[in-house]
């Protein structure tokens, strides 16, 4: 999930202004959540038993990879970005890859269709959606927050306390 910030020049100075404590203290926050996160969707993305689209089985589960520095993940067809503000401290999962470029269509499904080429004139049945990487994000997303709110305030008084 990307999010809007208004003022975000202003935002970026006074986070780069923050002491090297703080910044420590917020990016090993936001690491925990990311790989609680990133745990969750790996645990509810579906593995099939022979694999799909030419793929081991467990590659879906596989390609979800977290990017430090907000960079998209090549090839990524679902990604939510976490701390957008400041690249040093920004952190994005991403499902997909060069080999997985599904991830979108097993997460939302898919609808009913006519099928073209050798099948001409049947009709593909579509598939069901099985969601994986929002329902992990939104699950924790609350916690995750919080966790990194306390420890920017926590390390804030440290410092302030010096």
């Amino acid at each position: 999930m990307t999010a809007k910030v208004e003022g975000r020049a202003r935002l970026l100075a006074k986070m780069r202004a923050l002491p090297v404590e703080v910044r420590s203290a917020i990016k090993q926050a936001l690491a925990q959540g990311a790989d609680e996160i990133t745990d969750m969707q790996k645990r509810l993305a579906p593995v099939s038993a022979r694999g799909s689209h030419g793929n081991p089985p467990g590659a879906l589960r596989d390609s979800i990879v977290q990017t430090w520095g907000g960079e998209k993940a090549r090839y990524s067809s679902l990604a939510g970005t976490a701390g957008a503000a400041d690249p040093d401290l920004t952190v994005r999962i991403s499902a997909g890859n060069s080999k997985v470029r599904y991830a979108h269509l097993v997460e939302f499904g898919t609808s009913p269709r006519p099928n073209g080429g050798k099948f001409k004139g049947t009709e593909h049945p579509g598939t069901a959606a099985q969601p994986f990487f929002y329902p992990a994000y939104r699950a924790l997303r609350k916690r995750v927050k919080s966790r990194i709110s306390r420890a920017t305030t926590k390390a804030a008084k440290k410092v302030a306390g010096k």
